[in-house]
């Protein structure tokens, strides 16, 4: 088992870690409990074990030792990953001397500088930093090199419930669509105004536009339409030149256009041929 130079690294807020450079059996390496990373795609795993099994890992994995003897790992979760489908039996690792609480900044720190978190992700690690380790927001946005407000921000994200935060994955919506549906405080109107921002799919100023207006009480949500459908009218001017195109050549199309509260809708009822 081969050691490198020993050199030190300092993490904001937390004391001097020393650093050594050892190779280490993969079963000997154990998930970090505070790793703020939930989800993990296939095909970028694929592609980075492909990329180590030619290339070998270029970047150490950073562990901690445990008291039971393995090592908890920091910071490298994909590297780990790749290599275990790799059946790799061993890694290289940096060891570093830091206690639990020091584990986990890292472990977040890593994932917000390789921006590897989703918002969602970034907020409940930040809001663990808070809770377990009882850090003001102030002490983290240190700890992660960020602003105060930045800290704040994520956390007003948590505002949505699991239900919410669930569909807005779903629909790929972003933070800004987010930090506008939490100005709603009434959690039945904003899960209305979320299925409205979804079934429409508003992009972000046409939500802010859609959330100021309801907020000033001058948006009924059941009966708004969205902006961006201001010019649907090309849409059905274009529906009815395909009606009297194919009535051109004697198909006796016939066609209906209905409004109702919340879309429009149209029948075309074309006889079939005898």
């Amino acid at each position: 088992m081969g050691e490198g130079k020993m050199k030190t690294l300092t993490v904001t807020n937390c004391k001097s870690i020393t650093e050594r450079i050892v190779k280490l059996d993969t079963q000997r390496i154990e998930p970090n409990i505070h790793q703020p990373r939930k989800t993990f795609e296939d095909a970028g795993l694929f592609s980075l074990a492909d990329s180590i099994h030619r290339h070998g890992i270029l970047q150490p994995l950073s562990v901690r030792k445990k008291e039971n003897g393995n090592y908890e790992l920091v910071a490298g979760e994909r590297r780990l990953r790749a290599a275990r489908l790799l059946k790799m039996p061993a890694v290289p690792c940096i060891i570093i001397d830091a206690d639990e609480k020091t584990s986990a900044v890292m472990a977040i720190v890593e994932n917000i500088q390789r921006k590897e978190l989703n918002y969602f992700e970034e907020a409940i690690a930040i809001k663990a930093l808070k809770e377990l380790y009882d850090m003001t927001q102030e002490q983290i946005a240190q700890s992660l090199s960020v602003s105060q407000s930045y800290v704040g921000n994520k956390l007003r994200l948590l505002k949505l419930s699991e239900e919410e935060r669930e569909e807005i994955e779903g629909a790929e919506l972003t933070e800004r669509h987010c930090r506008a549906l939490i100005r709603i405080n009434d959690i039945k109107m904003r899960h209305e105004v979320l299925k409205h921002i979804t079934r429409y799919s508003l992009n972000v100023a046409s939500t802010e536009e859609y959330v100021e207006k309801l907020l000033e009480n001058k948006t009924d949500i059941r009966r708004t339409k969205p902006k961006e459908l201001k010019d649907i009218r090309i849409f059905y001017n274009s529906i009815d030149k395909a009606v009297e195109a194919v009535r051109r050549f004697g198909i006796d199309v016939e066609s209906k256009r209905e409004e109702k509260d919340n879309y429009t809708e149209i029948l075309l009822k074309i006889p079939k041929s005898s």
